[in-house]
């Protein structure tokens, strides 16, 4: 039985085949999209029937910025937890301001315990 499912964001491959091992040998569904509008998508096909649980995004994308990515997820799953995944030089100012909009923010590169901390935080919010 899957622990929830997680849709995972980011423009770099390596990371998102690197988020989705970690959270699938823990025992989470994990889709992947290289953007939001893809990721989006993805979830609204309906190709996978679990209910969607957590958002894992990135800041920095080619095709949107970092100050709409949260926004943006938000107007499309509004009751879904995010986690931010950053390697972004302003981590404390960034950090204080998802905190303060109930967004998780986690610093690249990945900790493998701090991110399944994150997620088991966020789907347990999700549900």
């Amino acid at each position: 039985m899957s622990k929830g499912r997680v849709l995972v964001v980011d423009d770099e491959a390596d990371v998102r085949k690197s988020v989705h091992l970690i959270l699938s040998k823990a025992g989470f569904d994990v889709d992947e999209a290289e953007d939001p509008e893809a990721g989006a998508a993805l979830v609204k096909s309906g190709a996978n029937k679990l209910p969607l649980n957590a958002i894992i995004t990135d800041l920095n994308m080619p095709k949107i910025n970092e100050v709409i990515v949260v926004p943006y997820f938000r107007s499309q799953f509004p009751s879904c937890p995010i986690v931010v995944l950053s390697g972004s030089k302003m981590l404390d100012r960034s950090a204080r301001l998802f905190k303060d909009a109930g967004v998780e923010f986690l610093a690249k590169p990945i900790d493998r315990e701090q991110l399944l901390g994150a997620v088991d935080r966020a789907v347990n919010k999700g549900r």
